[in-house]
């Protein structure tokens, strides 16, 4: 098969490296790809929220298979053009993106199926918002409605972060993305991150993560697009995954197919657990990242098997085969991620390391410099992630992988995990 993977990310890197070990795929195009993705397949320029120009894309390069990484093009109904075309497709079309691209949307989702979440309330303007949050008082969160990068929530822990957030939101900091707002109750409890596949009529449980969302060690500092991840989730036992699938997940997908709109993909769920309960915290309609690199490492070739299954309506037959290990990734970033940072400092030490099914560095934030060296483009730039028998070796070996690692301006947490081991 000839598959087309849209991204860029350290998401899409692992994604083509576990494809690209199972059999049926002969041949990986990434669109646009990344200097990683290039040692596997064919990387092009491509406007991926442009419908059309994938769907062309499709076309010249004889694509049998389409799996689409990041949520803008989701949710701008890239899937839904692939499918009129004619494309096996991965990835729910536009209506059912909502669920991550409005908060708003799956607040009444949640109403609607039963689904445990936080309390909320909606607003378009900033006077009533304020006014409501001095009622409810602090901690609260603060969501603009629609995407903003993983950069659009604000946990306030008082009630000057959280009007600062509000006039932020409301000036137009997030675009269009800001119209409106959500404003929730703070939930307490150890998050975790549970991944599900369906194709519309069935769901299969495919696997936990638990990510590091802050900047600094110690879970301190500010929210970024997550510096490191794990999986599986100590906290998601089994009896916890069945509840989650039974209260939230179940319910949920039920409340698309009756809206005529079948989720098809893959959903994420961000849970807030206490007491034994979960609880919805944002849904995703596509894999995390950093989640989906050590995801990667333990599912291997037989992702592609799960996603074509997803895309052609039978996941009943499938089944997932996880083996008794743990994966951990940690991300390497650009110094003053999540704000401003510098780009195009030459990265040493990638050709010392081995790429196998124990190791592997995953490629986020880079780019090729006119001397052809790998340097840093991004925040976050680099996913070292490591597989082994237990966590605290994964941990080891993923950060004997970072050690080899040099640019100047490369910052990464060195207590990944930490609450697990």
């Amino acid at each position: 098969m000839n598959i087309l993977i849209l991204g860029s990310g350290a998401r899409e890197h692992s994604l083509a490296w576990a494809i690209a070990q199972n059999p049926k795929c002969d041949r990986i195009i990434a669109a646009p790809g990344n200097p990683g993705i290039a040692e596997i397949g064919t990387c092009i320029p491509l406007d991926i929220e442009d419908g059309a120009a994938v769907v062309a894309a499709a076309k010249a390069h004889k694509i049998d298979f389409v799996v689409i990484g990041p949520e803008a093009p989701l949710a701008a109904g890239v899937a839904d053009d692939l499918r009129a075309a004619g494309f096996l497709t991965f990835g729910p079309g536009k209506a059912a993106a909502q669920l991550e691209a409005s908060k708003a949307f799956t607040k009444e989702v949640c109403d609607a199926s039963g689904a445990p979440t936080a309390a909320y309330a909606r607003f378009t303007q900033l006077a009533p918002a304020k006014a409501y949050v001095a009622e409810q008082g602090a901690p609260i969160v603060i969501k603009a409605d629609g995407l903003a990068a993983g950069k659009g929530v604000t946990v306030a822990m008082d009630l000057a972060t959280a009007n600062t957030a509000l006039e932020d939101i409301f000036a137009g900091v997030f675009g269009a993305s800001g119209a409106e707002v959500v404003i929730e109750a703070f939930l307490e409890g150890e998050e975790a991150s549970f991944f599900v596949l369906s194709d519309g009529k069935t769901a299969l449980p495919l696997g936990t993560a638990q990510d590091h969302k802050r900047a600094f060690d110690g879970d301190e500092g500010p929210n970024t697009g997550g510096m490191g991840a794990y999986s599986p989730a100590p906290i998601m036992t089994d009896a916890l995954v069945q509840r989650t699938m039974t209260e939230i997940i179940e319910p949920t997908l039920a409340e698309m197919a009756s809206r005529g709109t079948p989720f098809q993909g893959v959903l994420f769920a961000g849970l807030m657990i206490r007491d034994g309960a979960p609880s919805l915290v944002e849904y995703n309609v596509r894999f995390g990242d950093p989640e989906c690199q050590p995801l990667m490492m333990r599912l291997g070739a037989q992702i592609l098997d799960l996603l074509l299954a997803a895309a052609k309506g039978n996941l009943a037959e499938a089944r997932v085969q996880w083996a008794d290990d743990h994966a951990l990734a940690v991300v390497m970033a650009s110094s003053g991620y999540p704000s401003a940072y510098k780009k195009g400092a030459v990265i040493t030490g990638l050709e010392g390391i081995g790429e196998t099914s124990n190791q592997m560095v995953f490629h986020a934030g880079t780019g090729l410099n006119e001397a052809g060296e790998i340097t840093n483009q991004g925040g976050r730039v680099l996913a070292a992630t490591a597989r082994a028998e237990s966590l605290s070796a994964a941990r080891d070996r993923a950060y004997q992988t970072v050690d080899a690692i040099k640019w100047d301006g490369a910052f990464w947490r060195k207590d990944i995990g930490w609450r697990a081991l």
